[in-house]
Order: structure tokens, then sequence, then C-alpha cells
């Protein structure tokens, strides 16, 4: 059975709407960086969607090849995920999406050395004829955090940052933004397929 991180690690994926705190361990991501509205048709955050499916698909469907990655096991790709900024602000302006930075990622297991991650772009890159050159491999670690489920549109999400802003206050917490640490959001549900208000986000903001 293929290993599905969102149910054997249901503490960082599976939160309810009570924030609590996590300590996030080192992780391996496939990671895109880019700039601007993530909603704008074309726009850098629509195409490293595309990229970083691709090549964690040409990862899990080893199996079926020749080719298979030393410790390789089957594994249920995870959501996507995103770590946003704006330079010059602490957290979150929603009215400003076009001064939105980002990270792009999907989670892929330890055994992705970089060696496997530069055969996986070979492949990748022969089969679909995209340009994977804007992919990385980073291992991030995030450390203490509170999180949060937002269900619901994304331009509803400042409620819920309150909610945890209330929560970090009340247990003498502090937000700890920086050039290495953001805001951070797990996307649930597939917005395609899911009706705007039973959109599902995991909400993730680090403090210290």
């Amino acid at each position: 059975m293929a290993y599905d991180f969102k149910k054997e690690q249901r503490t960082l994926y599976r939160p309810g709407e009570q924030p609590l705190v996590v300590d996030v361990p080192a992780m391996t991501f496939l990671t895109v960086w880019g700039h601007g509205d993530p909603n704008q048709p074309g726009s850098e955050y629509q195409q490293s969607i595309q990229l970083l499916y691709g090549l964690a698909y040409t990862i899990k469907m080893s199996k079926k090849g020749p080719v298979q990655p030393a410790g390789y096991f089957d594994f249920v790709v995870p959501p996507l995920e995103g770590f946003w900024w704006q330079e010059g602000i602490n957290g979150m302006d929603y009215e400003q999406k076009e001064k939105l930075a980002f990270i792009s990622c999907l989670r892929v297991p330890d055994y992705v050395t970089p060696a496997v991650f530069d055969w996986a772009v070979k492949e990748a890159t022969a089969k679909k004829e995209l340009d994977f050159s804007r992919v990385n491999l980073q291992v991030l670690t995030e450390g203490k955090c509170v999180q949060v489920l937002h269900r619901g549109p994304f331009d509803d999400e400042p409620a819920t940052v309150s909610k945890l802003q209330q929560f970090i206050e009340q247990n003498n917490l502090q937000l700890d933004y920086s050039d290495q640490r953001h805001h951070h959001e797990i996307y649930l549900s597939d917005p395609r397929r899911t009706k705007v208000e039973n959109l599902k986000t995991v909400i993730r903001l680090p403090v210290s």
C-alpha cells in the first residue's frame, strides 16, 4: 500500500479548527520560487504547479520502470503547499497579491536525493517536453509553529489568521517571520473540484 503522509502524520496535515502548536521536522521538497498574483492565468504560480506534479509523479511512477531509487517505496503524492511573503510587509496583505513572493512545493520521500532528483528531471523533461529548470530539491525545517484548519475561500483567510494571532498572544508566543520563515499554507482540497465554501487549507505560522 502506498505511504500516505497525510494519514501517517496527521498532526501536520489534519489539524482541527482550534489552533495548536507543532514542531515541524526537516522535510524534503520539490520547490519552485516565484512572484506575482497566483490567481492570474499563466502566472508563475500556475506554471509551478504543473512542474511540481510532473516531477513528483515521475518519481512515484519509477516503480514501473527499469530504474528505481535506492530505498524506494510507493507514496501518495502529498497536497500542494506554499510559503508566502511580501517584501517590507510583516505577515500577509491580502489586498496586494501582485506583491506576493512564494515557494510552491510538494513533499517527497527522503530517498529523493540530488542524484534521484537529477534523474527525475531528465526523465520528466524527455517525456513531458517541459522545462523543469525552475524546480529545486530542498530540505526545509520549519521548527516551532502554530497551525489551524481554514474552511472556505482563500480570501476569507484573514479571519483565520486573526484567530491564530490571538492564540499566539494568549500563549505567550511571538510571530517569528524571517527570510527563512514564512506564512505557510497546505492545500488539502483541489479548487478545481471543490466548491469554494468547502475548501480546506492548513494555515501555519512560525513562532518563537
